[in-house]
Formats: C-alpha cells, structure tokens, sequence
C-alpha cells in the first residue's frame, strides 16, 4: 500500500500534512512515528522535527480490485485494472488482450464479476458502494446496440400492430430497453417470464 513521510513542529502537524499530501482522512491511515520532535539546546542548537510515515489502508474498493486481479490471474488473462470514483459510483475498467472470456456471452460473465466484486467491496466497507465493471467500454457499446434494436423492434411492432417479444436478458438490459422506449407515442413495454428468461414485451397502445 501507498506510503509516505511528513515532518513537523509537532506529531500532529506532520501528520496533518500527510493527510493532505494522500487526500484522505485519519481513518484510512496507519500512523507511525518515526521520529519524536526535540527542542534541542536552549530552544535552538540539535532541535529536531517530528516525522512520521502514513500508511493508506486498503478500502471496499481495493479488496474489489485485488479480488478481480485474483480472478483474471487465476483465468490466466493478462489485464490492467483502473478505477474511477465519482458521481456516486466506482468504475473498474479493466483492459488488455483476449477479453471476451472476462465479457462472456452479452456481457454474463462480466455481471457476474461485477456482482462478486460488488460484495467483496462492500465487505470491507462502512459505507455502501456501488462498483460498475466494465472491458474496453463493452458496456456503452452493448447500450448503444440495445437502444438501436429497440428502435428496429418498435418500428416493427407499429408497422405490424402485432407485439414484440426480445430474447431474455438481464434486468439491467431490460431497463435500458424500458428506458428507451418511454414515452414512445405507438408502444410501451413490459417485463414477462421468471428469472433468467424473463424478457421485455414491445406492445402496441
């Protein structure tokens, strides 16, 4: 883990600076103190500051990432493992060669990743995170698909003034679809069928 060293007046100064160097607050840290501060001769000659070296402790998302480079090590596949943490949520973007067996058919496997990393971060957590997981962006190239084929099924489903049943997919899938067509002025949609062949309806008004 990240480490660093601050010197100070006194303890409390230099760890204040350290804190500010690793940007977090006193309870992510391990604080030793590697050196008392002394006042020297006559308040002058020998005086010494005091040092002291921090040690960032490891958070929900470390462990997440250190369990998916477990799981890619152990699937023998050679990543890069980046995060990203803002508007509430964790991105983990994970990048390399030969990915499709970490994405799996219509990204499954990479759920499931998402999922167990999702439990592993929140483990080791006081707060509740919410981690996405993503290879190569697969995530916003699948949106894009799902958004084109629903506007292909909506079409047909007006065309034909017949409903349209989608392949079953997951429920994240599910409400892009749902998202897309709201408010849609010739259908609407709806979830039917039990987990994992529940599927979204293209229905006529």
């Amino acid at each position: 883990m990240k480490k660093v060293e601050a010197t100070g007046k006194s303890v409390e100064e230099a760890v204040r600076k350290s804190l500010v160097t690793l940007g977090v607050s006193e309870d992510r840290v391990k604080v030793t103190v590697l050196e008392q501060p002394s006042k020297g001769l006559f308040g002058l000659i020998g005086a010494k500051e005091a040092r002291v070296q921090l040690e960032l402790l490891p958070d929900g998302v470390d462990h997440a990432v250190a369990f998916l480079q477990e799981v890619t090590d152990a699937m023998h596949s050679t990543v890069e493992i980046e995060r990203d943490e803002s508007a509430g949520e964790v991105l983990i973007n994970l990048s390399g060669a030969n990915l499709g067996m970490l994405i799996g058919r219509r990204g499954q496997t990479l759920d499931a990743l998402q999922y167990l990393a999702n439990i592993v971060a929140n483990r080791h957590s006081d707060r509740h995170l919410r981690i996405v997981l993503d290879a190569e962006q697969f995530r916003k190239r699948r949106r894009e698909t799902l958004e084109a084929l629903s506007d292909r099924m909506a079409l047909r489903a007006a065309k034909s003034r017949k409903d349209v049943v989608l392949e079953p997919m997951s429920a994240s899938e599910r409400k892009i679809i749902h998202a897309k067509l709201q408010g849609h002025p010739n259908v609407r949609t709806y979830s039917q069928g039990d987990e994992p062949n529940r599927c979204v309806v293209i229905a006529i008004k």
